[in-house]
């Protein structure tokens, strides 16, 4: 199945990988441009950006979070952070520094294949987004994709924003993180809710006026979270 015109940036120091990853992908009919070390990625994707950018942690010199966060200050591209362990530690970081999603090695080519699929499925929906949503100071404009607070813009990332604009739609209702998961991420097979909770901090450093006590996104203990209109 050719995916045209999607190009995926890889970083990783292991050859051996880098070349399986490629292999893999090519297979999937992307285009690859593969780099050995985060000043490379860095480079690459300066010089030209792609569609997905697949990182991994452990680099010598800049290492993936640096990388990570390089690329999320001037770019929503989704981004996919490769771990050695399914250490919480690293997982949250990777999600902390702006990564959408995240793969243990070693993975399966097709669950890194579908990894990508989910995520370029949901940054390319052509769906008719919904009207602008108000709750009290905080406005969100999915058409515009824009959140607005006290009519400031907030800078959210791409995933963040989503998963805004589905509590928003559903507001009042709880969304369980599997909800979530499949809603916004768009699979419920590869899930963890790390994704979830990680996100939602994020969010909430940007639109509560007090993220220690949510006035918007609010955890319902054992059961998830809803926008309280």
């Amino acid at each position: 199945m050719m995916h045209v015109g999607t190009r995926i940036l890889t970083v990783e120091d292991d050859e051996r990988i880098r070349t399986a990853v490629r292999l893999a992908l090519e297979d999937e009919g992307w285009e690859v441009e593969e780099t050995a070390n985060g000043e490379e990625a860095l480079a690459a994707f300066t010089r030209e950006p792609s569609d997905v950018v697949l990182i991994d942690i452990m680099l010598p010199g800049v290492d993936g979070f640096e990388v990570c966060r390089s690329i999320r200050r001037t770019s929503a591209v989704p981004i996919v952070m490769v771990t050695a362990r399914s250490d919480t530690h690293d997982v949250v970081a990777g999600l902390e520094a702006g990564a959408d999603d995240y793969l243990t090695k070693p993975f399966a080519p097709k669950e890194l294949s579908a990894r990508i699929r989910a995520l370029l499925r949901r940054y390319r929906s052509s769906e008719t987004m919904p009207a602008t949503m108000h709750f009290d100071q905080l406005e969100i404009a999915p058409e515009e994709g824009v959140v607005r607070l006290a009519g400031i813009e907030v800078h959210l990332t791409r995933t963040e924003f989503q998963l805004l604009v589905e509590l928003g739609q559903h507001a009042g209702k709880i969304l369980s993180r599997e909800d979530l998961l499949e809603r916004v991420w768009g699979y419920d097979y590869f899930g963890d809710g790390r994704l979830v909770d990680v996100h939602v901090r994020r969010l909430r450093t940007k639109i509560e006026p007090d993220a220690a006590s949510p006035r918007f996104v609010v955890t319902v203990r054992g059961m998830g979270y809803k926008l309280q209109p």
